[in-house]
C-alpha cells in the first residue's frame, strides 16, 4: 500500500469527516484507548505558548484541540475543511474558520505558531500543506505536527499493524457514525512515512531545527520545526 494508492478527492475526504463528526471525539477516545488526551497535552507543552501569541490549529476538527491550546492564554484560531466538524465544534470558545490546508485563508506571517494534529496525513499534497503553514508563520515562529507514525520496537510494530487492519475497523463499527471511514484511516496510517521520512519532508519545505519526539512507543510522533 502506498500513499499514492490512497489518494482521495478532497471533496470526498471532507464528506467523510462530515459524516463522522457527531461521534468523532468519542471514537477517538475509544480507539486510542484514552491516549488522545495525553497526545493533546504533549502538543500544548511542545508549543510552549504564551498569552498574546497567535496560534493556528489546522485540521482543528471539533475544536477539542483548539480549546486545549487556548488554556495557555494564547489566541487560537481553529481551521478545518470539514463544515460538519466545525459545526460540532461551535461553542468551545475559539474562533473557527473553514479553510483548505493547501491554500490557507490567512495573510503571510500571521501566526506565532502553527500546529496540526492527525490532519497532515489527510491532505492531498503534504509538501504544499507544509509550505502554506510556513507561509503563515512569522520568522522565528514554530510548527508542531502531531501525527501517527511507526512504532520503534519491531515486535510491537507487528501487533500494532494487526490492530490497525483488523481490530480498529471492528471497534469503529460499534462506536463510529461511519465505520467505513476508519478502514481508510487504518490504511493511511500504515502507508505514512516513518519519523525520519516526515522530518525530511519538513526540511525540504524550508523548516529548520527539525526534530521529533516519539509518543506511546512511536505510535504517534511530534515533529517540530522553526520558520
Amino acid at each position: 500500500m502506498t500513499r499514492a494508492s490512497l489518494e482521495k478527492d478532497p471533496t470526498d475526504v471532507a464528506a467523510m469527516f462530515d459524516e463522522v463528526a457527531p461521534r468523532y471525539d468519542l471514537t477517538n477516545a475509544v480507539l486510542s484507548l484514552g491516549q488522545d488526551r495525553g497526545w493533546r497535552k504533549a502538543v500544548t507543552d511542545a508549543l510552549a505558548l504564551e498569552p498574546g501569541q497567535w496560534v493556528l490549529d489546522l485540521a482543528a476538527g471539533t475544536a477539542t484541540s483548539s480549546a486545549a491550546l487556548a488554556t495557555s492564554g494564547a489566541t487560537v484560531v481553529g481551521c478545518d475543511f470539514s463544515l460538519g466538524m466545525l459545526e460540532v465544534g461551535k461553542g468551545k470558545g475559539v474562533p473557527l474558520v473553514a479553510g483548505d490546508a493547501l491554500k490557507l485563508p490567512f495573510a503571510d506571517e500571521a501566526f506565532d505558531a502553527v500546529t496540526i494534529s492527525f490532519g497532515l496525513r489527510n491532505t492531498a499534497d503534504v509538501h504544499q500543506a507544509l509550505t502554506e503553514m510556513r507561509r503563515v508563520t512569522k520568522p522565528g515562529g514554530r510548527l508542531v505536527v502531531c501525527e501517527f507514525s511507526h512504532p520503534t520496537w519491531k515486535p510491537f510494530r507487528t501487533v500494532y499493524v494487526n490492530y490497525l487492519m483488523r481490530l480498529l475497523p471492528a471497534v469503529a463499527t460499534r462506536v463510529s457514525s461511519d465505520p467505513a471511514a476508519y478502514v481508510y484511516l487504518a490504511e493511511s496510517i500504515r502507508a505514512w512515512p516513518d519519523q525520519a521520512g516526515l522530518a525530511r519532508e519538513l526540511q525540504d519545505v524550508g523548516w529548520t531545527h527539525v526534530g521529533w519526539r516519539d509518543l506511546t512507543g512511536g505510535i504517534v510522533a511530534l515533529h517540530r520545526g522553526t520558520r
